[in-house]
């Protein structure tokens, strides 16, 4: 798994492309340094991106408890995690991301605007390094950035609470936003490589209008 992976994405200009990369939790190009997080922070979460992201919509669909814990890897600046802050007040959200100024801006977030149920954590490409288990582990626009995914996605399933989920969001092979055509995958290999690594399909959304997401629990479906 390349080091650039679990950071926001950077908006790019790739001229030999008919698509718009959009900013998301991972970036479009694994050579981009993401050091400088208050300044990705005005792009990553600029409020045009509520339009297609649909966070709302996304966390309704999970119907979480307001005890849940929730892992957001590959959080960046936390555009998922403050919402899932919000959303579980007696629970807790870690926010995970490999990149230190990453983790750095938003412990910082986090307390400036009250969020005491988040926990900010530096994993490695390799472990999340969650301190409890979940009952959600959610990747937005990360999948895609991840090497070795059988094995990285059977060892998660330690992370996971019994009846925990796994909820996986990218971007489509159609859709105008994204990471260039040749970095995406599409939904029905995310299906077969975690069926491999031993998940079963549990739900599947449509509603987003740029991205697949897909809900899994351990076992078979």
């Amino acid at each position: 798994m390349k080091r650039t992976l679990w950071l926001t994405a950077i908006v790019v200009f790739v001229a030999a492309l008919p698509i718009r990369p959009a900013p998301a939790q991972t970036p479009s190009t694994h050579q981009h340094s993401f050091s400088g997080a208050e300044h990705w922070a005005h792009i990553f979460d600029d409020p045009q991106r509520d339009a297609w992201q649909k966070p709302h919509e996304v966390i309704q669909a999970l119907a979480l408890k307001p005890d849940a814990v929730i892992a957001d890897i590959g959080s960046g600046t936390g555009y998922f995690s403050v919402r899932f802050s919000n959303m579980v007040p007696k629970g807790r959200v870690y926010g995970v991301d490999v990149e230190p100024d990453m983790v750095k801006y938003l412990a910082a977030r986090a307390k400036r605007e009250g969020h005491k149920n988040i926990v900010a954590i530096a994993g490695t490409p390799d472990d999340p390094r969650l301190p409890e288990k979940a009952d959600l582990i959610i990747l937005v626009d990360v999948y895609h950035h991840i090497d070795n995914r059988e094995q990285y996605f059977s060892h998660l399933q330690k992370s996971l609470k019994p009846g925990g989920r796994l909820a996986i969001i990218d971007f489509r092979m159609d859709s105008p936003e994204g990471p260039p055509l040749h970095a995406r995958i599409p939904p029905e290999r995310v299906k077969a490589e975690l069926a491999s690594a031993g998940y079963g399909l549990a739900q599947e959304h449509s509603f987003l209008p740029n991205q697949y997401f897909l809900v899994f629990r351990p076992g078979k479906s």
